[in-house]
């Protein structure tokens, strides 16, 4: 559907409607926040142990190494969640995330904070500026694939940013300020330059930079003294490996990614550009902590992530006329996938 249809029904989207059915699931519960990340690391931290401890390929090392991924991947997105929270608040789950988690497989908040804040912005979202975004939908369908396969050089690249070329960007400035526009935030276009440093991107990025590099050498010491295996190495790089893998196709099936980057798109636009995939368990797997409620966290980006299915599910049955709101709805990964390949095919055929 062109942009300009879809404007067309974005101005007849029931927005103020929509905001009323759900304005009492916007507080965060704090027990629930707590609970489902110090289980999923624990349960993610036991099964990596197992898989480095257990002979490679065996039925039980296999499986430990499953479990991992999904359990730390689910861990790992509470970053979603964290850059979302209001100035001020859950400032202990913050400082835990990163230290229990975040410096573990070296991305730290400060590389999701701001970032990701511009993505939810009116003035950004789409456009050229939007580093989470690429125009997936009108483009050669196989770029899309490529992006999925590069995956598996982005843990030899966060090694190499934080074990080499940060201490490097500490003495030699003007690669820090390369660092800083090219190796410090979470997106998808390798063409994106962060902004200078502004108090949104944190007070302690320098710090959490530091831990991150702190953390790295420490393994690497630990397995020089014949505390480590050199198997943990292997293990750890498998394991980040395909958490990067599962999140790239999330990602892509998380927008229609129709907007070629030059348009400025309201709130109820983003909405139909963005993808709900309610499903079951399988959807809270490959897109954990709220993230197949994609289209819907696009309408509240501040509701938190538990709330988000009550909210799909109120906004489905309450809504006066939810045709418009359903658009937004896939019933699986696969259709999601499929349309975006589609898109972009189409798209090619018009060129």
């Amino acid at each position: 559907m062109m942009l300009k249809d879809r404007k067309a029904k974005a101005e007849d989207f029931p927005l103020k409607e929509a905001r009323a059915l759900v304005k009492d699931l916007m507080k965060a519960n704090q027990t629930i926040y707590w609970l489902d990340f110090l289980f999923s690391l624990m349960l993610g931290a036991v099964a990596f142990a197992i898989a480095v401890m257990s002979e490679s390929f065996s039925p039980i090392g296999m499986m430990s190494y499953i479990v991992a991924v999904f359990a730390l991947y689910r861990a790992v997105i509470f970053i979603h969640e964290i850059v979302h929270f209001k100035k001020g608040t859950m400032t202990a789950f913050k400082v835990v995330w990163n230290v229990a988690c975040g410096f573990l497989v070296m991305v730290p908040m400060f590389m999701y904070q701001g970032v990701h804040n511009d993505h939810h912005k009116r003035d950004v979202y789409g456009t050229k500026l939007d580093g989470e975004y690429l125009p997936f939908g009108t483009q050669n369908p196989w770029k899309n694939v490529w992006y999925v396969i590069s995956s598996i050089f982005l843990p030899a690249l966060i090694v190499l940013r934080y074990l080499i070329l940060t201490p490097l960007g500490w003495v030699i400035p003007s690669l820090g300020r390369l660092l800083w526009q090219r190796g410090s935030s979470l997106t998808i276009d390798m063409d994106y330059r962060r902004p200078p440093h502004t108090e949104r991107d944190g007070k302690y990025w320098r710090l959490q930079e530091f831990f991150a590099f702190f953390y790295g050498w420490a393994a690497v010491g630990l397995w020089y003294q014949g505390f480590l295996p050199a198997k943990f190495f292997v293990v750890w790089y498998a394991v980040v490996f395909l958490v990067l893998f599962m999140n790239s196709i999330r990602t892509l099936g998380a927008h229609a990614y129709r907007n070629p980057g030059d348009y400025k798109m309201t709130v109820a636009e983003q909405f139909l550009d963005s993808v709900d995939v309610p499903g079951g368990f399988l959807s809270a797997l490959w897109a954990p902590v709220g993230l197949r409620f994609h289209a819907t966290h696009h309408l509240f980006p501040n509701m938190p992530y538990h709330s988000l299915g009550t909210a799909y599910k109120r906004l489905k049955e309450n809504l006066p006329d939810n045709q418009l709101y359903l658009e937004a709805t896939r019933p699986s990964l696969f259709h999601a996938m499929k349309t975006l390949w589609q898109d972009a095919s189409k798209s090619q055929t018009k060129k």
